[in-house]
């Protein structure tokens, strides 16, 4: 179990990290664990729906201020800012999975035959995905969160709608990388002696170059899930998102606390985005030092200058003679 536990991608980059990339690492593993526990136990920690509007005592009221019943007031709708940013985690959890795993599925199955067939079908394939990746991804989640839902949508409808918006954005990223590792990887002397002893495309492209295409792909994931995280409240803060009814989301909140700003209401404004830019810091620390370590030369770079200087100590030959042993040799 223990040795099963340290192969595991982020444990196995813990344990090699060194100094700041460590710190890194363990702050913003720390910040995502949060960020995914409060999105797991949300519905049992938030002490109202995300879109209550009245208590025991009757409504809440638009714009309360922070007090012992609202700790972060209300917003302009009337509903519970700390309750809509807790559930607001679970709904960016939700679109990010559902986003970034399809887009992984997607990308790889087309990187490989991509990268494995080549022909006309790879130029196809490379031109569309270049049309893809040359849009800017906001842009096209937009338009395409309008051809899905129009605009409008319920949880599950919105959700979808946002992810499968994201997805066409992400594949071409995953696309490119696994086609690359597998045209390098097909050249390689073992998958040439798969090949002369008639083993099938299939179960080369899954059996042998598979397992050695993915290996970047955590890097790739931890790094698109924070520009998920980003494209969903971009589209919510624009009205493209889910409506309050359906779900929290940050971005729309966001969206109607702009005038509340001016008028010196700050808590509608501060606690989502203070939410989204906590939530993109650790899953960018996660991504960022998985990235560094990923590079031997800079995961080794602290224990290298280590050994060096170790060696230059000790390299030093002490069995030659001095200069006053030479002296009286000669006399």
């Amino acid at each position: 179990m223990a040795s099963l536990l340290s192969r595991l991608p982020v444990l196995k980059q813990l344990r090699q990290s060194v100094g700041l990339q460590r710190g890194m690492l363990v702050t913003g593993l720390v910040i995502t664990g949060v960020f995914v526990l409060v999105a797991v136990f949300a519905p049992a920690i938030a002490p109202y729906g995300f879109a209550q509007l009245r208590g025991a005592d009757g409504p809440f009221g638009a714009q309360q201020p922070p007090s012992a019943e609202h700790i972060m007031g209300t917003t302009v709708g009337g509903y519970d800012v700390y309750s809509r940013v807790l559930w607001g985690a679970q709904t960016a959890v939700l679109v990010i999975l559902v986003a970034v795993v399809c887009s992984i599925f997607v990308g790889i199955l087309l990187g490989l035959v991509s990268g494995y067939l080549g022909g006309w079908l790879d130029r196809v394939l490379v031109v569309i995905g270049d049309a893809i990746y040359a849009f800017p991804s906001l842009l096209l989640a937009i338009v395409l969160s309008i051809v899905i839902s129009g605009g409008q949508s319920s949880l599950w409808g919105g959700i979808l709608a946002a992810a499968l918006s994201i997805t066409v954005v992400f594949i071409p990223q995953y696309y490119r990388v696994i086609r690359a590792e597998t045209i390098r990887i097909k050249a390689e002397p073992y998958v040439e002696s798969a090949k002369m002893l008639g083993a099938s495309p299939l179960r080369i492209m899954f059996r042998h170059v598979l397992r050695n295409a993915t290996r970047t792909l955590p890097v790739i994931f931890t790094l698109n899930s924070s520009e998920a995280l980003l494209t969903l409240a971009g589209l919510g803060f624009l009205g493209f998102g889910i409506e309050p009814t359906a779900a929290a989301e940050w971005g729309y909140d966001l969206n109607k606390a702009l005038s509340d700003v001016t008028s010196g209401i700050w808590w509608t404004a501060l606690y989502p985005g203070l939410a989204i830019v906590l939530a993109v810091l650790g899953i960018t620390l996660v991504g960022e030092s998985l990235n560094d370590l990923a590079d031997p030369r800079l995961r080794g770079r602290k224990r290298v200058k280590a050994r060096s200087g170790a060696v230059s100590m000790t390299s030093v030959d002490t069995t030659l003679p001095s200069d006053l042993e030479i002296r009286q040799e000669n006399a």
